[in-house]
């Protein structure tokens, strides 16, 4: 029988096929949804590239086809939680003297969401043991969203100010998300944005 003539064609390693290709954007979004949810349930260290295709329904070579690598994925899965496209212009489209209310009030709205919160859990978690999290979390809070915050600002040492903020506020989501310091645990979300909006003002607008 001639090779080919019947049956599937042998399956090629390396690059994805054209087909596979074709599935665009909705390859891609499975692939972050389980990329999110396999860092969630299995933290950083036991999370895999072939262990997120599989729950992504995809293969392997696809994920690295658009991703790279498992911290490249795992940067991914965190700016997905924030979508800065929708973040940066919300905080810096109203008045400047109130940025410090709206990025309090986004931070701990995302946190405060039950579907955001779970991923976010297992990335500073994952931070605080692994170096090459801690650097996705570090590029992505820092260079892609506060110091681009401070820097449309205006204001004179955009980063440090940004790197101020974001002390602030990751060490609020670690005392009040991961090991659930009382009283700041069960506070009220409003009393929390009120008390911190103030200081993320100081650090990023005030000159």
């Amino acid at each position: 029988m001639t090779p080919g003539a019947d049956g599937p064609a042998p399956r090629r390693r390396g690059r994805p096929s054209r087909a596979a290709h074709a599935e665009g954007p909705d390859a891609r979004t499975r692939i972050l949804e389980a990329a999110r949810s396999e860092f969630a349930g299995r933290g950083y260290d036991r999370t895999s590239i072939r262990g997120v295709a599989k729950a992504a329904g995809v293969d392997a070579a696809l994920v690295h086809h658009y991703f790279g690598t498992k911290d490249e994925v795992f940067a991914a899965a965190v700016e997905v939680s924030f979508e800065p496209a929708l973040l940066i212009p919300s905080i810096l489209g109203g008045p400047s003297e109130d940025v410090g209310e709206r990025l309090a009030r986004y931070f701990i709205g995302v946190w405060e969401n039950p579907v955001s919160r779970a991923p976010l859990l297992a990335v500073l978690r994952s931070a605080l043991t692994h170096e090459a999290a801690a650097k996705a979390l570090r590029e992505f809070v820092l260079r892609r969203l506060l110091e681009r915050i401070a820097a449309g600002l205006d204001v004179p040492d955009p980063a440090f100010r940004a790197e101020l903020a974001a002390s602030h506020m990751i060490g609020i989501a670690i005392l009040r998300y991961v090991v659930r310091a009382e009283p700041l645990a069960s506070a009220d979300p409003e009393k929390i944005i009120e008390m911190v909006a103030p200081t993320l003002q100081r650090y990023l607008a005030d000159g």
